[in-house]
């Protein structure tokens, strides 16, 4: 077997960047400090031609941080950041780390029944939001025993991001009209206070003293597994900061970057890659809420984007608009993304009439992004990639763990500065994700690839029980979990199903309670949109009269898994 230090991918290795990188002492916030100090009147936020300067970013920051502060948070608190992208949720998340506190990121389609876990579980006491999202996180807390909800809710509008005559500008589209223009009235918080976002700005507090670095906790992002609820990844300032150092290195980027902001910033990548690399090199994001192709084509055409982190999804749907020939492009140098393989037709395709080489990557969130990309004057199509800067990757047999030949398939382990330090509160889970190779501690993804003869990684399959849709992780597990609470459903058991569009989508099946026979599958749907975040939600729900079991109780969804998989193969 070869060694780290004479890994086949180095030959391809781009000359202009180090094989690993010094970290510095500093937090995450300093970055933005710094960016601040170096271009005060550059713009660091565009939203609906709303453009925020990093010196305005910076002093927001300062002003939100001192808010939280006076709120009580202290340094190692856990504080909820539940937001679509907008020019808020980047200064609420370096207002956090400015607080010295660490930033809980959260998914915004997540219903109240699912938002609990996430105050509860990470022991938080402060939550920043919007006004449309506020009533969901207020009635999670309100259902909570006393002591265990919210005591602090920072409410944001979306006007207060932007200037309202741009709902007039190409830049919105007619269907957001109405959700970027309202505001909402304020809920109630059961033992607790809300705060409207531009009080709390106006109010003056002062900042506490910086006094966290590289080794202390920066973020708290959620993932789920095969069993239970989501677990909360641990990462320290430094395991973000590698892969935000180490993307402004392998993408070029400097303070002429321009990037479309469209990835959820709530999700390691959009965090990660497009965020903290962002404001690392002083670049600028044009902000998008969510996504919309012809909003999407504008943005790139208004404000010449140079940058565009996405999942292979969007360009399809971009390039598939009929309005798509009178976008410019011509702005673009990188484009690229993961989560999902871009199709080999539509990567060749931009490559062909645009000379954009798509970069896929990997990453998970317990990576805190990239572990592995594809360098920009080597990319390989529908391939992870080469490990990223300071990464050492193997393919070892899952079973025996020992390394495998190249182009055999095995789990791809990780070992590298931007691995997390566990799971928050799971001692338990944390031992069974790491093994013990060659003297190093890696992480077991729970992915099956191969490694080829130049060192590139390719997906084979999944140990993990979970839905691929769109880019968004779904899993079995966490979904059955909240269906089981549904008074008609007696079992349940959640598996994939191809989807032309969206790669994989979650179907239910579903035995129910003699009581409830005559509930119908739309019913358990629209329950089910009521109390899930939409990409979790079943697309398809089938009953049956009992789930195949073991001789041990267990459910055995593999195969109910390959019953699915076959029947859609016949029908072609």
């Amino acid at each position: 077997m070869p060694t780290p230090a004479d890994r086949p991918h180095f030959k391809f290795w781009p000359k202009r960047i180090p094989h690993d990188i010094l970290l510095p002492a500093t937090s995450l916030w300093h970055n933005l400090k710094t960016s601040a100090e170096r271009y005060p009147d550059k713009p660091a936020l565009v939203f609906f031609d709303r453009v925020t300067t990093y010196r305005e970013l910076a002093a927001q920051v300062d002003a939100l941080a001192g808010a939280l502060h006076a709120m009580g948070v202290q340094r190692g608190d856990r504080v909820v950041l539940d937001m679509q992208n907008t020019p808020q949720l980047v200064i609420a998340h370096f207002a956090i780390l400015r607080a010295n506190a660490v930033v809980v990121p959260v998914n915004p389609m997540n219903k109240a029944e699912e938002l609990k876990h996430y105050i509860t579980d990470p022991d938080a006491k402060v939550a920043i939001t919007t006004g449309d999202l506020a009533p969901e996180l207020a009635k999670a807390s309100n259902a909570l025993p006393a002591g265990q909800g919210l005591k602090h809710l920072v409410v944001s509008q979306f006007t207060d991001a932007f200037d309202t005559a741009a709902a007039d500008t190409p830049a919105m589209a007619n269907a957001w009209r109405d959700w970027l223009l309202t505001r909402h009235p304020l809920p109630s918080l059961d033992g607790g206070e809300v705060h409207a976002w531009t009080e709390v700005l106006a109010a003056g507090e002062p900042p506490p003293e910086h006094v966290v670095g590289r080794d202390d906790m920066a973020l708290l992002p959620y993932t789920s597994g095969t069993t239970g609820l989501p677990k909360g990844c641990i990462h320290h300032h430094s395991s973000p900061m590698h892969n935000a150092i180490s993307g402004k290195m392998w993408g070029c980027a400097s303070a002429e970057t321009v990037v479309l902001a469209v990835v959820p910033m709530f999700h390691i990548t959009g965090i990660v890659s497009m965020m903290h690399t962002a404001i690392l090199s002083s670049a600028s994001l044009i902000i998008m809420p969510r996504w919309d192709r012809d909003v999407a084509g504008h943005l790139i055409s208004k404000w010449k984007v140079t940058s565009w982190t996405n999942i292979p999804t969007m360009v399809i749907d971009l390039m598939a608009s009929p309005n798509f020939k009178n976008y410019d492009l011509s702005s673009l140098i990188y484009i690229g993304g993961g989560g999902a393989a871009m199709p080999q037709a539509v990567a060749q395709r931009l490559l062909e009439e645009f000379g954009l080489s798509y970069q896929e990557g990997y990453g998970l969130t317990e990576t805190a992004a990239p572990s592995h990309a594809n360098p920009p004057d080597h990319a390989k199509q529908q391939c992870l990639g080469m490990p990223f800067e300071g990464v050492d990757a193997r393919v070892v047999d899952p079973e025996t763990l020992q390394e495998l030949p190249i182009g055999e398939s095995g789990e791809i382990i990780i070992h590298g500065p931007q691995v997390f330090q566990g799971y928050w509160k799971r001692p338990d889970a944390t031992a069974a994700a790491f093994i013990e190779f060659e003297g190093k501690r890696f992480f077991r993804s729970g992915d099956m690839g191969r490694m080829d003869e130049e060192g590139y990684f390719f997906i084979t399959d999944r140990l993990k029980r979970m839905i691929n849709a769109s880019g968004f992780k779904v899993w079995p597990a966490e979904v059955e979990l909240l269906m089981f609470r549904h008074p008609a459903v007696q079992e349940a058991c959640v598996i994939s199903t191809k989807d032309a569009y969206r790669g994989e989508s979650v179907k239910a099946m579903v035995v129910l309670r003699p009581t409830h026979k005559d509930t119908k599958a739309e019913d358990i749907i629209a329950w089910c949109r009521e109390n899930m975040a939409a990409y979790k939600v079943p697309r398809q729900v089938q009953f049956l009269d009992a789930l195949p079991k073991s001789g041990s109780g267990k459910v055995m969804w593999r195969l109910l898994q390959e019953a699915e998989d076959g029947a859609k193969a016949k029908a072609g």
